[in-house]
């Protein structure tokens, strides 16, 4: 009964977020999506109700977000047609230069101040700096596919830690993002915003209109096969399936080469990053085999889209209150420094590395930086609703990079902290961002140049 009674409650949290959200113009106007309004729902159920709740419900709650972001990113690539190498480095390579510049700086100052301050003063863990970017950058999935790590290295209160960040990073996100919005409004950056009061109802309560409802995707096969849904799913599965099998073959080669090791890197390893891996495979298959027009990328987004609704609101509505209550002021500290650094890096550097629209383009990224990638393009539709600049199309090729990436550097970075000690992981953070900055100073150069031949 424990499965039956899970979903449930996940599918009744999910649809009063969406009411309540419908009858709050408040959380109409902070672009508050329904999952987190529901999973604040559920939280408070869930405190209020107490003992009447069994245990193993919320535990096993507690335990989904990790095993649905495996499928957020197996979906990452596939059904999407590799776009051309020139496209990439000449619209996606500023706007990565801004994205690496930001988490790299989230996570140096995230690990900086745990090592330098708050480890100290109290007593939090090595990795409690890791929490910044994991929350921020990466978002609650991000968290829930580290839970393992988490496990593995004896250190459970991360995850609610982390769900706490990543979901303060993602209201700070929104309502941050339309604060700096409109001072861009104001300041004559940007021309073309569309306030609240400007949306159709539709769009303020969050419903599509009757006459113009976009398409959930494609059918690529025949119903009397097999359902077009069920073999998208099935595709997805493969790709987990073959995450697995990577995870398993790097720790059993760990194993043969470090077998008298006392920590294990691939130990605790999240399997997410390695999900999109075979995604990726499972697509370049694909297109040898020419089969890749079975695989449509609009029904993989909604099936993405989906597992993210879910995976928000039992990441939210399982929060354990106490160790947030324990540990309010050392994620406070390091919650406000984040966010300042996200903000201080996106209006820096962004006049300085894109060419033009460099507000729509840096905006896009805050978004992202503090939430996720959904809140990157809200942010990024309010100031461009119709995309006639080019920020949507370089936001959408620095994620070819920029994702897998940092995919990897998330679950080695975590790792590396008990491994070779957080003031070494904090040395590499600054040696990277270094880099980056230089690159910036780069791009602004040859910026610069330009407009001095254009005169």
């Amino acid at each position: 009964m424990t499965a039956i009674e899970i979903f449930v409650l996940l599918c009744v949290f999910l649809v009063l977020g969406k009411i309540v959200r419908v009858q709050i113009p408040l959380l109409q106007r902070l672009y508050m999506p329904s999952s987190v309004i529901g999973g604040v729902i559920g939280l408070i159920a869930f405190n209020v109700m107490g003992d009447t709740i069994r245990p193993e419900i919320v535990e096993t709650m507690r335990r989904l977000p990790g095993f649905l972001i495996n499928i957020v990113f197996a979906t990452l690539f596939l059904g999407a047609a590799a776009p051309k190498a020139k496209e990439i480095v000449s619209t996606a390579f500023p706007q990565l230069a801004l994205a690496q510049i930001v988490v790299w700086g989230q996570y140096a100052i995230g690990i900086g101040l745990c090592g330098f301050l708050l480890m100290p003063l109290f007593g939090v863990s090595p990795a409690f700096g890791n929490l910044l970017e994991l929350g921020f950058e990466g978002g609650h999935g991000t968290v829930g596919g580290m839970s393992e790590a988490f496990l593995a290295r004896g250190w459970e209160e991360g995850i609610a830690l982390g769900y706490t960040v990543a979901t303060v990073g993602m209201i700070l996100g929104i309502a941050v993002g339309m604060l700096l919005v409109n001072w861009a409004y104001g300041k004559g950056y940007v021309k073309t915003v569309r306030p609240f009061r400007k949306r159709s109802r539709g769009e303020r309560l969050g419903i599509a209109e009757r006459h113009d409802r976009p398409s959930a995707g494609k059918q690529t096969v025949l119903a009397d096969s097999i359902d077009s849904l069920a073999w998208h799913i099935a595709i997805v599965g493969i790709a987990v399936l073959v995450g697995f099998g990577i995870l398993q073959g790097l720790k059993s080669a760990e194993i043969m080469l470090r077998p008298e090791a006392e920590n294990m890197i691939f130990n605790g390893f999240p399997m997410f990053p390695l999900c999109m891996i075979g995604g990726v495979i499972l697509q370049i298959l694909s297109k040898l085999c020419r089969v890749d027009l079975l695989v449509d990328k609009g029904q993989m987004t909604r099936i993405s889209g989906a597992a993210l609704d879910f995976l928000a609101v039992s990441a939210v509505a399982t929060i354990q209150l106490s160790v947030v209550a324990a540990n309010w002021m050392p994620l406070a500290i390091m919650i406000v420094a984040g966010l300042a650094w996200t903000v201080f890096a996106v209006l820096w550097f962004s006049p300085r590395i894109f060419e033009k629209f460099w507000f729509e383009r840096g905006i896009a990224e805050f978004g992202q930086a503090t939430g996720v990638t959904a809140t990157g393009l809200l942010l990024l539709r309010t100031v461009d609703p119709d995309s006639k600049t080019d920020a949507a199309v370089s936001f959408a090729g620095k994620q070819l990079v920029h994702e897998p990436f940092m995919g990897f550097w998330v679950a080695l970075a975590f790792a590396l902290v008990y491994q070779i000690g957080w003031k070494s992981v904090f040395f590499i953070c600054l040696v990277v961002l270094a880099v980056w900055v230089g690159v910036a100073f780069v791009l602004q150069r040859r910026i610069a140049k330009k407009r001095s031949a254009a005169e």
